[in-house]
């Protein structure tokens, strides 16, 4: 008889009868293949922890050589002094480090840190700047500027030192993420963001990398529709399709907890494999040469390796651009995995902890010489809704293996080798899925109302229309001071940014009543709906989940006044009488958390 691991988490059988945990909705119930989350107490096992954690990092590698590939393409032969190897390995350690604060102390929520396309665009607007141009006649049109590549062209030491200037711009973004999050500035914004600033915000997030996506898939439009096609067959179709976690071992038989939905939870791993097999098979695996070079096999990754960051007016308003819009765009993703997740929504000071973290990381990032910071990531969260599976330790498990490929480029390199269709797919396919979840959160607030319709559609079409107009403008934005150009070419070519601070003023000075603008009861939530109908325990002990862990609150009452709002509220922690919260690793993240597990409960599995 098979006994179960210490702490581990039984994925039961979704459909099986006798085995059902009673979950929310009990429509979702009576259909398996519906939008049902699997039932799950703890954290899962060792091995599938190991999957998940595998999926999330190849989801982060699409991330990775999106962002650097598309801020390298253009760089000359020998424009660089380091290995592009070594950037990818600088910034996949960091978004490890920001992944495990994140986790551990920060909003405590399962968010992988990844290079954020809102660093991208700040970034290629400071380095379009000092490219060195010539001049091209196209027959008898006008002059046109060109990427001089040339023997006979200077200035191409200028590539080094824009990208130390990106660096630059990334460590100022992080550092004022760190002083908005200490002064608590997401805690008092983000009781305001009702549906109707997050909706759109999550809608535009899903559309904004449409143009990456195409990019890439048309690098070879058959692989990527093969990986599509793998992912929504593995996720939907054969969603509930039930396996036994390992068919090799006798099953026992007082155990019901036995077959787990392999498809849905490996839908990522399992078609990224197939269709990189094929096109190894087939000879379609080609490595971008801005990402091919010789690299070590070991390096520790140090500050001023190459150089320090270079720190310029330039580089400070793109700073401020990347600070915004990161902030904006992470805000979103703790909103978005609360509510995949069905807990509450995150509290003031889980918005704190979790943005200050994330400007440790992009602060590390840019010290370590990497051109793009580190924020919550919208296509893993989808990920996580794709897979319907979320777990700390798997938050944990990719931390950590980011951490240790970091230290080793040429293993970073093989993610290199991956096929640009299968990284269009795979951010496809995710993306879609936050632009659904952004749809179906404004069934929270009253659709029906002229003034929601107009916020709605406002918001979402002044941000995808904005940065389209500004990219392809006959004349740049020019106000004579080159910083100030910098600063308004990066926001107003942010759409994340712009969808949130359109609908923010215009949800909060155009007049409408709680119920309306989907705030029941006066509450200053975004999914109060949701909450108001939950009985008062089952919301307190989800909300437990954003507490810090017990040996780190003890240390709250030492933190200084003005950093108070890093730590819960004592009426505010949800606490049982007399009982004290102790959120560990194995803390419940899906539906039914409060719910026993048949012939186990939470003291029995904390007690193993």
């Amino acid at each position: 008889m098979s006994r179960s691991p210490r702490n581990a988490i039984h994925l039961r059988s979704v459909g099986s009868q006798g085995t059902m945990a009673s979950l929310p909705q009990p429509s979702a119930v009576r259909n398996p293949s519906s939008h049902s989350w699997a039932s799950v107490c703890g954290s899962p096992p060792w091995d599938l922890s190991c999957l998940l954690a595998l999926q999330h990092i190849l989801v982060l590698a699409s991330l990775l050589c999106t962002s650097h590939l598309l801020l390298l393409q253009c760089l000359p032969a020998g424009g660089l002094s380091s290995s592009p190897a070594q950037l990818l390995a600088s910034s996949l350690f960091s978004c490890g480090v920001s992944t495990a604060l994140q986790t551990w102390m920060g909003s405590r929520l399962p968010l992988i840190q990844a290079p954020s396309l809102e660093f991208l665009i700040p970034g290629l607007v400071l380095t379009s700047q000092k490219l060195p141009l010539t001049t091209w006649t196209p027959g008898n049109s006008s002059l046109v500027l060109r990427l001089c590549g040339g023997p006979g062209c200077h200035g191409l030491e200028l590539w080094n030192t824009s990208l130390r200037e990106v660096s630059g711009a990334v460590v100022v973004s992080g550092l004022l993420q760190v002083m908005l999050g200490l002064f608590g500035g997401p805690g008092h914004l983000f009781p305001h963001c009702g549906p109707l600033v997050l909706a759109p915000s999550l809608v535009v997030a899903g559309l904004s990398a449409h143009r990456e996506v195409a990019l890439f898939c048309s690098a070879h439009w058959g692989l990527a529709s093969l990986l599509i096609l793998l992912m929504v067959v593995c996720s939907q179709h054969l969603g509930a399709c039930l396996l036994p976690p390992r068919p090799w071992r006798r099953a026992s038989t007082s155990s019901t907890h036995t077959h787990i939905p392999v498809f849905r939870l490996l839908s990522v791993l399992i078609p990224v494999v197939c269709v990189w097999i094929i096109s190894a098979l087939l000879g379609l695996s080609i490595t971008p040469w801005e990402l091919s070079a010789e690299a070590p096999w070991f390096w520790l990754p140090h500050p001023a390796e190459w150089d320090w960051p270079l720190l310029t007016p330039r580089a400070l308003a793109a700073g401020i651009s990347m600070a915004l819009a990161a902030s904006t765009s992470s805000l979103g993703c703790y909103a978005l995995c609360g509510q995949l997740l069905h807990l509450p929504s995150p509290p003031p000071h889980a918005c704190s902890r979790g943005l200050s973290l994330e400007g440790l990381g992009s602060v590390l990032a840019g010290l370590l010489g990497s051109p793009m910071g580190t924020a919550s990531s919208f296509p893993n969260v989808g990920t996580v809704s794709l897979l319907q599976a979320g777990s700390r330790r798997v938050a944990h498990l990719v931390g950590l293996l980011c951490v240790v490929l970091g230290l080793s480029p040429r293993l970073v390199q093989l993610f290199t080798t991956i096929p640009l269709p299968v990284l269009g797919g795979v951010l496809g396919v995710t993306q879609a899925v936050v632009l659904s979840t952004g749809f179906s959160s404004f069934h929270l607030a009253d659709i029906d109302s002229g003034r929601n319709v107009f916020i709605v559609g406002f918001s979402i079409f002044m941000a995808l229309l904005l940065p389209r107009w500004f990219r392809e403008a006959p004349v740049l934005l020019s106000t004579g001071w080159s910083p100030l150009d910098v600063l308004l070419r990066s926001l107003l070519t942010e759409p994340i940014f712009l969808a949130g601070l359109l609908g923010f003023l215009l949800e909060n000075t155009i007049p409408g009543t709680q119920l309306e603008r989907g705030l029941g009861q006066g509450l200053p939530s975004s999914f109060t709906a949701q909450e108001v109908r939950m009985p008062q325990k089952s919301r307190e002990k989800p909300a437990q989940e954003y507490e810090l862990p017990f040996f780190i609150q003890n240390l709250c009452p030492c933190i200084p006044q003005p950093l108070r709002c890093l730590c819960p509220l004592p009426e505010d922690s949800g606490h049982e009488e007399g009982v004290p919260s102790e959120p560990g690793e194995t803390a419940d993240l899906l539906p039914s958390f409060g719910e026993q597990c048949p012939g186990s409960s939470r003291e029995e599995l904390r007690s193993q």
